[in-house]
């Protein structure tokens, strides 16, 4: 199916251990999107896992550190968070806070703790919630010394794209991309009538409306997307989309990279989130 209503999805909390994040889940090829909600002034523990992760406030801040940097984040700064480095996101005190989420799918959407050692294969939430449940702690007892969490050297993580996203509209077409190493993240802004087509798409996709209305046709099946719609395309299938009405459009657009792509196709992606 290639259209979604995230709002209207069922919601899970998949770390309960870690964090206080919930929200739906949409399983790709190549990498997971979701809404991730926290209540005002929840959120995460410090902790890590082998995936690359992006992420996008859509309402609400994030009181947000990756490695040894700690900013606020409003909605229209994008993060980007390399695989395996230390990581928390939680919610102001000011208001709950939803952001877009997306993983590879190189391993599933439970991590560690950033003192403890990976687990030997990548658990899933069905798993965690059974430890749970037996009063076990997820994975192996905690090793602080064998934990592989990266704090230092990653570089510039943070990425002002707009300054809110209740900004005027660019003057004509405009991107912004942060291409990861197994994910790529952009911001589009596109005029009336602007259009992009494939054939076959050279990659997967999910494209999250933000502002006004697109109107998409996946492998056949056709939508008028608005926002909050999300559009999902997978590679080599026939795209298309089309800016609809009067307003220009303002949506994110994530895509896996030709690597990851190659690494899923020869080692296979990691099981099922659910277990």
């Amino acid at each position: 199916m290639p259209f979604f209503r995230l709002d209207e999805m069922k919601r899970h909390h998949l770390n309960p251990h870690l964090s206080s994040g919930e929200g739906p889940v949409i399983e790709g090829q190549y990498m997971y999107f979701r809404i991730n909600i926290k209540r005002a002034g929840t959120g995460s523990e410090m902790h890590y896992h082998p995936n690359e992760l992006m992420a996008f406030p859509i309402t609400g801040k994030i009181n947000c550190v990756v490695g040894k940097d700690r900013q606020i984040v409003p909605p229209g700064t994008f993060v980007h968070v390399p695989s395996c480095a230390r990581h928390s996101f939680r919610a102001t005190e000011d208001g709950e806070v939803q952001y877009l989420y997306i993983k590879d799918r190189t391993w599933t959407l439970i991590g560690s703790a950033a003192d403890e050692s990976l687990p030997d294969e990548a658990p899933s939430a069905t798993q965690v919630a059974k430890a749970l449940k037996a009063g076990k702690w997820p994975g192996k007892e905690k090793e602080p010394q064998k934990s592989q969490a990266i704090i230092e050297g990653l570089g510039r993580c943070f990425y002002p794209m707009l300054e809110s996203l209740d900004a005027p509209p660019a003057s004509t077409h405009c991107e912004q991309w942060v291409e990861g190493t197994n994910l790529a993240f952009g911001l589009i802004e596109s005029p009336p009538g602007h259009e992009r087509a494939s054939e076959a798409s050279a990659h997967e996709v999910f494209i999250y409306v933000i502002q006004g209305a697109l109107d998409a046709e996946v492998d056949g099946e056709k939508k008028r997307a608005v926002p909050g719609d999300l559009i999902h395309a997978p590679k080599n299938k026939p795209c298309r989309w089309q800016v609809a009405g009067k307003g220009n459009a303002r949506y994110a657009i994530v895509g896996s990279t030709a690597k990851l792509e190659a690494e899923i196709e020869s080692n296979g992606a990691a099981d099922n989130w659910r277990g």
